[in-house]
């Protein structure tokens, strides 16, 4: 890796949020499927608490790496980019952190709502951040599945515009997010 490389790169911190975050955000959405569509058993019950908790773990490790990125600037974008692309991509990383934080934060209310306890891995009880109130249950479960649905298709075209600069542009903008171990200069150095 040269030392422009090392300028352009993600560092380890941020890699390591990037790639928890996601990994966690796939186990959420197959969780949330299953528990939805889980018939009504001890099993389903299961497979919300770990949905929730899961949910909560995502949201604390989301606003870590937001007050980390508050001290850390970006790498810069490859001078090709022009201005507009830089913008969209900015404001889709803005709109997929605004996700990221408001799913968890639905769940939470929509289960306080319903009069429903949290209960994090079955241990620690959260509070309710809001009163029971069934009117507003149908009205949270609804923009729960709404933003699920969004950050899905946000996600698909974070991918779909990381592998188009990989593939067709032949940049580093993939490459500089990747753990160094699947990379060329990982696996040298």
């Amino acid at each position: 890796m040269t030392e422009s490389d090392r300028a352009t790169d993600w560092g380890g911190t941020a890699k390591a949020f990037h790639w928890l975050i996601a990994l966690l955000i796939f186990a959420q959405i197959v969780l949330g499927w299953y528990a939805v569509h889980w018939p009504l058993t001890p099993t389903k019950i299961d497979l919300f608490v770990w949905h929730k908790s899961i949910g909560m773990l995502t949201l604390v490790l989301v606003v870590l790496r937001l007050l980390w990125r508050a001290g850390h600037p970006r790498p810069p974008y490859p001078a090709h980019m022009k201005s507009w692309e830089k913008r969209l991509a900015g404001s889709a990383h803005g709109l997929l952190y605004a996700l990221l934080v408001a799913m968890p934060v639905s769940g939470w209310m929509l289960n306080a709502a319903a009069n429903v306890p949290v209960r994090l891995f079955w241990a620690v009880p959260l509070p309710p951040l809001i009163g029971p109130d069934r009117a507003l249950v149908p009205v949270l479960a609804t923009s729960h599945v709404l933003m699920g649905w969004a950050l899905s298709a946000l996600i698909v075209l974070h991918v779909a515009a990381a592998l188009h600069h990989h593939f067709v542009r032949r940049d580093r903008m993939l490459v500089r997010m990747l753990p160094r171990v699947f990379t060329r200069a990982g696996r040298a150095g």
